[in-house]
């Protein structure tokens, strides 16, 4: 059985970050799931404005925080996580429950040791 566990730590403080949008994003929650078969890390971002975002200013967004902030997280706590997975969503909601009207956005990432690869899935 996959677990899906809840980590937030003083390595990944919840910003505001100074994306390069300039839209406020702070983070919700990041999530380990080994449920893909490898360890995947999920990031997961609150940007009440992202509607306002184009879909390439959310993406120039989400390969900074990867660098800037999933990178460090995982170097402090020692994981090594096959994927990085990004996300943006206009409010708090539940992890893989549905949300009808909400924008979201997902990016899946390779982690490297200084960059991040993203995966266009």
């Amino acid at each position: 059985m996959a677990a899906l566990a809840v980590l937030l730590a003083p390595a990944a403080a919840s910003g505001p970050y100074a994306v390069p949008s300039g839209q406020p994003v702070e983070l919700h929650e990041v999530l380990t799931d080994d449920a893909p078969g490898d360890l995947w890390l999920r990031f997961r971002f609150i940007a009440p404005e992202m509607g306002a975002a184009d879909a390439e200013d959310s993406a120039a967004d989400m390969a900074f925080l990867c660098k800037e902030v999933a990178l460090p997280y995982i170097a402090a706590y020692g994981l090594d996580p096959a994927r990085i997975v990004i996300s943006f969503s206009e409010i708090e909601t539940p992890f893989g429950e549905p949300a009808p009207g909400i924008a979201q956005l997902f990016e899946s990432f390779l982690p490297r040791s200084t960059d991040c690869i993203w995966e266009g899935l």
